[in-house]
């Protein structure tokens, strides 16, 4: 039996109403209001990797890798993998560091890439 590690170049969450309609934990949702500058937490189901030596994109996920355009630009802080009810997870901190207009056809990442 192997381990099981997802590498993910992007942080991948859920829409806040699913929070609000109770099927996600709410650090598993996309704030209501982002702010640049604001400092968010985060938890996904999966032991994870994240790039932490620059900024990376915020996307919104309806699972099945279903995936918005960057909502914003974030780093992560702190990355810790736990177990909750016997299944490994990752908990961590990110700062928003600009928010994109979801109007903005402009492209912001080039994989890693911050354009």
């Amino acid at each position: 039996m192997g381990v099981q590690v997802e590498y993910n170049p992007d942080l991948a969450l859920r829409n806040i109403s699913e929070f609000k309609n109770g099927t996600k934990k709410k650090e598993e949702c996309i704030p209501e209001n982002l702010k640049t500058g604001q400092v968010y937490e985060f938890l996904k189901k999966g032991q994870r990797n994240y790039y932490i030596e620059g900024e990376l994109p915020l996307l919104e996920t309806k699972g099945n890798q279903q995936l918005s355009k960057p909502l914003a630009s974030i780093i992560i802080l702190k990355s810790t993998h736990l177990l909750i009810n016997q299944e490994p997870w990752t908990k961590g901190k990110y700062k928003v560091i600009e928010v994109f207009d979801p109007n903005d056809k402009k492209i912001h990442f080039n994989g890693f890439t911050k354009v």
